[in-house]
């Protein structure tokens, strides 16, 4: 991190350092944790690669394209993102800036992913909403809305593409009030939209951003300033005033403490193409975003100023660099002050484990790291030691609590091309299941193999990672299932007489936990009615190996 750090020139601290940074008495309050959620094609990556590009992690932003052979995204890393122009998996950046770190987590927009999004926002302390001014809020950004908001993390909104045709910027914050239930303060505005867009204009700081040949060109004399008035010309000028003062009249004054609980938004409007108002969301993110939080474990809330190390695997990715065939754990530090070389006892086995090469990464590209405090994000490589929901702590036995897994809603049956292929198919399912890419199951009788997936995306995605990674090709047939529901029961008999009554109907995940499949919704229903003393779980708690109350 520190290579990163020198590159960066400070701005506007003579010590380049943030009022933040200032502020922060220990270095666990200087990290700055958050995701970028939205619906897809609302600018998330691109808005992403702007801030790497504006924290100096990288000298030039790939613009997002689905053709050609132009630059790709830094943070899509995948042979299958580069050539859809899509975010399918999870990244991690880490940067520096002016005294604060950023741990950036870039989260699929498409609602196939879900679930990998969800254990993404385990990870973090806040987010940015990303909307498309075109097109305001969209079902999947309502949907990781709530996941948010179930968590309690606060949400910075940013309206993208308003150098574009849009959308009224008063109706859009009036749908997010109605929509998503919150007070909204508009922090950065914009002057016109599409071929009449002239920048954007800072509320709270009373600057001007021109949208000239020079985007650092800016007045900062306030809604007055007669250089203002003189760029913008006098019609434009004039809409504009009346259109800023009512929106710092009419919407609410931020309060940093509503943000935190999660009760309002603040909205900037900007545009992630052509880098208006990134800078500024950025310093938001440094002077206001909270850093790191109490985290929920099976003992309590694990504080962040504790001083023993402790942390939880959210994500794990196999294959990052192909020619190491390496895994990755992603690990989220709650604690403590991590160094190099550390031994942590991993919980779930009991046994410790030495972390001799500790990496941070700007997605593909990756350093080693010397030491994380509370709230850093390291990878850890491992050879299948360390799992999605593993602990780690120094000398502790509490398991970190509130990673989910989620019921598929759609089940193929796996079907090898070539039977000579078996092992390599074999290979690729449980590390991609391991993952959390897909769900594997095991039939009771027979030697199928099962995948539970969301969407068909997360199909052409296992197809393509099988064949490019594990050189074994496959493809999906329907199965007669439909619905799929973990059991359990109190009752271990009544729970071994069920499994024997519907052996064709039950099998096993990846972790051994018994899993009903059924046609549809009635059959579930009819079941459940006639099985009492079973549970059918849509969702279940991953804490290690085992689900809670295991």
């Amino acid at each position: 991190m520190d290579r990163l750090a020198e590159e960066v020139a400070p701005r506007s601290q003579a010590n380049g350092a943030t009022p933040a940074a200032k502020a922060a008495q220990r270095p666990y309050e200087t990290r700055r944790t958050f995701a970028i959620i939205s619906h897809p094609d609302a600018g998330k990556t691109t808005l992403t690669e702007k801030l790497l590009l504006s924290g100096g992690a990288i000298e030039m932003a790939g613009a997002v394209r689905s053709k050609g052979n132009g630059r790709r995204a830094k943070s899509d890393w995948m042979d299958i993102e580069k050539n859809r122009g899509i975010s399918v998996t999870s990244s991690v950046m880490t940067f520096e800036k002016e005294g604060i770190n950023f741990n950036l987590l870039d989260t699929p927009g498409h609602s196939d992913f879900s679930e990998d999004t969800y254990r993404t926002l385990t990870a973090v302390d806040s987010a940015i909403m990303v909307i498309d001014a075109a097109k305001g809020i969209e079902a999947q950004t309502r949907k990781l809305f709530e996941i948010c908001r179930l968590r309690d993390i606060p949400i910075i909104t940013f309206v993208n593409k308003v150098d574009r045709e849009g959308r009224d910027p008063f109706e859009l914050l009036d749908e997010i009030e109605e929509q998503l239930a919150l007070s909204v303060a508009p922090m950065i505005w914009p002057v016109g939209q599409g071929g009449l867009f002239k920048g954007c204009y800072d509320l709270v700081k009373n600057d001007f951003l021109f949208a000239g040949l020079d985007k650092t060109e800016h007045y900062a004399g306030g809604l007055d300033d007669p250089a203002l008035q003189a760029a913008l010309g006098a019609d434009a000028y004039a809409g504009f005033r009346d259109a800023a003062e009512l929106a710092s009249e009419g919407y609410a004054d931020f309060d940093p403490a509503a943000y935190r609980q999660g009760h309002l938004t603040p909205v900037v409007f900007g545009s992630a193409l052509q880098n208006f108002a990134v800078d500024r969301l950025m310093d938001f993110i440094a002077e206001h975003a909270p850093g790191p939080r109490p985290q929920p474990s099976d003992k309590g809330p694990v504080d962040p100023s504790s001083d023993k190390v402790s942390g939880f695997v959210f994500k794990v990715q196999a294959n990052m660099d192909p020619k190491h065939r390496d895994r990755v754990a992603f690990v989220r530090f709650c604690s403590g002050h991590f160094k190099r070389g550390m031994k942590l006892d991993h919980v779930r086995s009991g046994k410790p484990i030495a972390v001799s090469n500790p990496i941070y990464f700007v997605a593909q590209e990756r350093a080693l790291t010397e030491e994380a405090y509370a709230g850093d994000v390291i990878g850890i490589p491992n050879h299948g030691t360390l799992q999605v929901g593993d602990t780690l702590t120094e000398g502790e036995t509490f398991r970190f609590t509130g990673l989910p897994a989620f019921a598929p809603e759609v089940l193929r049956r796996v079907r090898l091309e070539d039977s000579m292929k078996m092992k390599q198919m074999r290979r690729g399912l449980e590390d991609l299941a391991q993952e959390g890419l897909v769900q594997v199951f095991r039939p009771t009788i027979g030697s199928d193999w099962i995948v539970g997936v969301v969407g068909p995306l997360q199909l052409d995605v296992l197809a393509s990672r099988i064949s490019g990674e594990y050189k074994a090709d496959v493809s999906f047939e329907p199965v007669q299932f439909n619905v799929a529901r973990w059991i359990r029961s109190d009752n271990e008999p009544a729970m071994k007489e069920f499994i024997r009554q519907n052996t064709m109907n039950v099998v096993r995940d990846r972790d051994g936990w018994p899993v009903y499949l059924c046609r549809d919704d009635w059959d579930l229903r009819y079941i459940m009615s006639r099985n009492k003393d079973i549970v059918f779980d849509a969702t279940r708690e991953i804490v290690g190996q085992q689900a809670a109350g295991k």
